[in-house]
């Protein structure tokens, strides 16, 4: 999360961020923030805080959806091109 940070940190406003994870994950922050809570939800072995967690995930995933329609108005093609290269999260989704 920190590295996602001071990359979001370090960026021009006029372009997208495409360093740091921004290589791998569109979304490197709301990534790192879902593993952790699905980490704690496994440690502490609760099925109502997996269900919850899961609903968080579909809101935030509509949510993001909302922001990249943004970011395609305010960057146009620099972000268009970012949006083919790189996975809205990780790997292929």
């Amino acid at each position: 999360m920190a590295m996602a940070l001071l990359s979001f940190k370090k960026a021009p406003l006029d372009k997208p961020i495409t360093s740091g994870l921004y290589r791998i994950s569109r979304n490197p922050q709301m990534l790192t923030i879902y593993i952790a809570f699905l980490g704690i939800c496994l440690t502490i072995g609760s099925g109502i805080e997996l269900i919850i967690l899961g609903f968080s995930i579909i809101g935030g995933h509509f949510r993001i959806l909302c922001e990249e329609r943004k970011l395609l108005e305010q960057y146009g093609e620099s972000y268009e091109e970012y949006k083919n290269k790189i996975p809205r999260y990780f790997l292929f989704f």
